[in-house]
């Protein structure tokens, strides 16, 4: 017994070892667990299905259940003619909803359907995950498994839903017009369409569907682009929403009160060519966060309007450290961004990397957590702070196929 005591304890020490290991970060297959040469930062591989495309959510998309991350996973994505990768665009094979436990790394499958499933949306309150397939909506408790539909949109109105309120009891979306589908067929990439949709000034409709009654609110339309419908994460009745389209030519972030109507404008540009964009709540929903440039692709913050008096936080970041996306932390204390290559809005020269932000004064102090100079920006990182406030959540493809990582924010001594 002593003597398979002291193997067991060599064969772990080993693994340890082995998981400590300083490598520089993709090119080539990594191991589970390893060092970021570049950063002194641990990073561990989260999705350990071999062979398959796993893909975390967009960053305002909360997929955490307690301890636990839902999360995509399909066969290998064929991606080389792609320009922008997300899981709404790029057609795969055997897409289906997965659960992850952050500590044992265990993933569970939770759907099995034939057809093709997209939504990104969590009640994390109650466990329950919800999706779309073609016209209907379904959901799945993450603990029972068990599937139930939702709602069918009607042959008049066939919206799409992509957020949960705060209590889980409201869906909300937005519809689209014939037209604009045929737009974005005929126009695939965003480079092509986005003028051409914002210019077309085409209707949209954003509306709420009650999960008990299945009652469809038709809360506001407009021939404005709506888009980026998510819910507050604490006020069950406000619903935020954009002005799609080249953000230095429009006002893009909105709230509306599902009950009254009323529509709140959070940003107003007040000098040509700025832009505000890549909106998210704070996890108390007290503050709107934002990426902000003024103007563009000059001097970078990330600011937050706060929804009950309308004051802004505003926080400066160099040009190397703008990120696609940003997102904070429980209490605001911490920022965390996914970089950019030098394609980017910021044309930053150096900010292929996993950036920390410290609020300090009315600036950030950045750490480089992951080195991602073997990632492809097409497939965009999308960060999420983990449940317990420790590690940032990541995707990437810097081993030559889209895994979820996550990286620690203490760095390793």
């Amino acid at each position: 017994m002593k003597f398979l005591s002291t193997v067991a304890l060599l064969f772990a020490t080993v693994l340890s070892l082995h998981a400590q290991e300083v490598l520089e970060t993709g090119g080539k297959k990594m191991p589970d667990e390893w060092i970021d040469k570049d950063t002194k930062h641990r990073v561990v591989k989260l999705t350990r299905m071999e062979g398959r495309s796993n893909l975390s959510f967009y960053f305002h998309n909360n997929p955490f259940i307690g301890n636990s991350m839902v999360f995509y996973s399909s066969n290998k994505n064929n991606v080389d003619s792609v320009r922008k990768q997300e899981i709404s665009t790029v057609v795969s094979g055997n897409r289906q909803i997965h659960l992850l436990d952050l500590k044992t790394l265990k993933s569970e499958q939770l759907t099995h359907h034939r057809l093709p499933m997209n939504g990104e949306i969590v009640d994390n309150k109650k466990g329950i995950v919800y999706y779309q397939i073609r016209d209907t909506v379904f959901c799945v408790n993450a603990k029972t498994k068990e599937v139930k539909t939702v709602f069918v949109f009607p042959a008049d109105f066939k919206g799409t839903v992509t957020a949960i309120n705060a209590d889980g009891t409201l869906l909300g979306g937005a519809k689209s017009s014939d037209e604009e589908k045929e737009l974005f067929k005929k126009y695939p990439n965003k480079s092509s369409y986005f003028d051409i949709i914002y210019e077309a000034k085409l209707p949209r409709t954003l509306f709420t569907i009650n999960v008990k009654t299945k009652e469809l609110d038709k809360v506001h339309s407009d021939s404005a682009w709506l888009n980026h419908v998510q819910f507050s994460t604490t006020d069950p009745n406000l619903l935020m929403f954009c002005h799609e389209g080249p953000w230095h030519k429009v006002n893009r972030i909105w709230t509306i009160d599902v009950k009254t109507k009323k529509i709140t404008q959070i940003h107003k540009r007040i000098m040509d060519m700025e832009i505000a964009g890549h909106e998210w709540p704070s996890v108390d929903g007290q503050i709107i966060w934002y990426d902000l440039q003024q103007p563009r692709s000059t001097k970078f913050y990330v600011e937050g309007h706060h929804v009950k008096t309308g004051q802004k936080t505003k926080y400066e970041l160099q040009r190397d450290e703008w990120s696609i996306h940003f997102n904070s932390n429980k209490d605001n204390s911490l920022f965390c961004g996914d970089g950019g290559n030098s394609g980017q809005v910021a044309r930053a020269k150096d900010g292929m990397w996993i950036y920390l932000f410290k609020p300090d004064g009315d600036k950030f102090i950045s750490t480089r957590l992951v080195n991602m100079k073997h990632h492809n920006y097409r497939l965009e990182p999308n960060v999420h702070f983990s449940p317990d406030g420790k590690w940032v959540i990541f995707r990437a493809n810097f081993e030559g196929i889209e895994n979820v990582y996550a990286v620690e924010i203490n760095e390793t001594k």
